[in-house]
Order: C-alpha cells, then sequence, then structure tokens
C-alpha cells in the first residue's frame, strides 16, 4: 500500500490519466456532439463557405513536405559548407528541422490509425447522431474520430511553440481556427476535434521530451521542467550562406 502523502507510481498516474481523457471525450460526446451539429446546420451558407476554404491548413502536407525540402536543402548545404563552424550551424538547423517532422507526423500517424480503427461515422453520414461506428470500415465516411486536420494542427503548435515560443499566440491560434472548422463544415463532432488535440499535443510533447532526454533541441531543468537550446540565429544562417556562396 501507498503511504500517505507518497506520490502515485508511473504507471497508475499513466492510467488514470488515459481515464479521465476518455471519460472528457465521452461526456462531450454524450452532452455536446449532436446539440451542436444541429446548431451548425443553422449557420449561414455563406459563412461555412469560409471556414471550408480554411481547411487545407490542417493538411499534413502543407507543412511536413516543406520540412522535408528544407532538410534535403540542408543536406545538399552542409555538403558544400566550406568550412566546420558552418556545417555545424546547419546540422544544428536539421536537428530542429527533424524534431519538427517527427513531432508532427508521429501524431499524425497515431491519428490516422486510430481513425480506421474505431470507424465513427461523420456527422453529414449519421445526420446528427454521434454513436454510428464501424469499426475497420476504411472510408472516409468513418473517419470521423479523431480529426486528422485538427490533430495535425494542434502537434504543430506545440512543436513550433516548443522551438520558438515567441510565435506560440500565432500558432495555437491557428491549431483553434483548424478545429473549429472543422466543426463549422460538419466533417466532425466536437468530440473529435478535442480527442485530436489532446493526441496532437501529448504526441508532440512525447517527442520533445525524448529529443530533451538526448539533449538535443531541448534541455532539462533541474526541477523536470524543459527548456528550448538556443539555435542559430538568422544572422549566422545569413553567414553560413554567403560562405557556401562564396565558395562555390
Amino acid at each position: 500500500m501507498l503511504s500517505p502523502g507518497a506520490p502515485l507510481p508511473p504507471d497508475i498516474k499513466l492510467a488514470g490519466s488515459v481515464v479521465l481523457i476518455i471519460a472528457t471525450v465521452g461526456t462531450v460526446m454524450i452532452t455536446c456532439d449532436a446539440w451542436v451539429i444541429d446548431e451548425m446546420r443553422q449557420l449561414p451558407r455563406g459563412f461555412v463557405e469560409m471556414f471550408d476554404i480554411l481547411i487545407d491548413l490542417g493538411k499534413s502536407g502543407w507543412i511536413l513536405f516543406p520540412i522535408v525540402g528544407l532538410l534535403m536543402l540542408s543536406c545538399y548545404a552542409r555538403s558544400y559548407a566550406p568550412k566546420r563552424y558552418a556545417k555545424l550551424v546547419i546540422a544544428t538547423l536539421e536537428v530542429r528541422l527533424s524534431f519538427l517532422f517527427l513531432a508532427i507526423g508521429v501524431p499524425g500517424l497515431v491519428s490516422s490509425f486510430a481513425t480506421e480503427l474505431i470507424g465513427r461515422a461523420r456527422p453529414y453520414v449519421a445526420d446528427g447522431d454521434p454513436f454510428i461506428f464501424h469499426p475497420l470500415a476504411f472510408h472516409a465516411q468513418y473517419a470521423s474520430l479523431p480529426s486528422g486536420h485538427s490533430t495535425t494542427a494542434f502537434a504543430a503548435a506545440v512543436a513550433i511553440g516548443a522551438v520558438w515560443p515567441h510565435l506560440r499566440p500565432s500558432v495555437w491560434s491557428y491549431a483553434l481556427l483548424v478545429a473549429a472548422s472543422r466543426v463549422i463544415v460538419i466533417a466532425h463532432f466536437p468530440s473529435d476535434v478535442l480527442a485530436s488535440a489532446i493526441v496532437g499535443v501529448l504526441g508532440a510533447l512525447l517527442v520533445r521530451n525524448y529529443f530533451a532526454s538526448r539533449r538535443l533541441v531541448f534541455s532539462i531543468r533541474s526541477d523536470g521542467s524543459v527548456y528550448a537550446l538556443p539555435g542559430p540565429s538568422w544572422k549566422r544562417l545569413r553567414a553560413v550562406t554567403s560562405s557556401i556562396n562564396d565558395g562555390a
């Protein structure tokens, strides 16, 4: 037995967190989903179409493909960098890009797997009924829980905000906008985007902690908090670019 005041073991904390998350999502599913979707149907068509334009902002390709492109470009630049200092700056940038790719991509993969496994009907298919499920349906109409767009958006908000804290207001506004758009266009229930936010945030934080444990991009203070290590400034990156151009 645990003595009074003793900290809970990690496995008990994890189990408690999972139960709390499931209970929260379930409560929203029962109390809010049908009512919110019914309210969304009353919105003016022009207002909904405006949010429909924003849907692509949550596609992972809009974020991951540019990161891959930058990684390829940085590898090419590092091979032509004339000085060891320049190679080190580029390598530091590559580690940050790798973190962003994994912190956004891994939660996205988990979300995609869970979506197919759960097989929840989208609101427009279920006529607003939040309790229609066809597990392993492997069809877009039964890919409501969780929302892939929202997972990507929240994972990106955490990952980008972790590396560049001054961008947090902007990236969190982006994530909330993407999540709201998925409900407004009746592509997802509120509980879908809530579950997606949890998957995106926790997934990105786990990747961050993995990097921090190896003192890559982040480090861990004595009190257990994680902070971003200083990265290459724009001034240094411009200097590296100039050195490569001069050596070409």
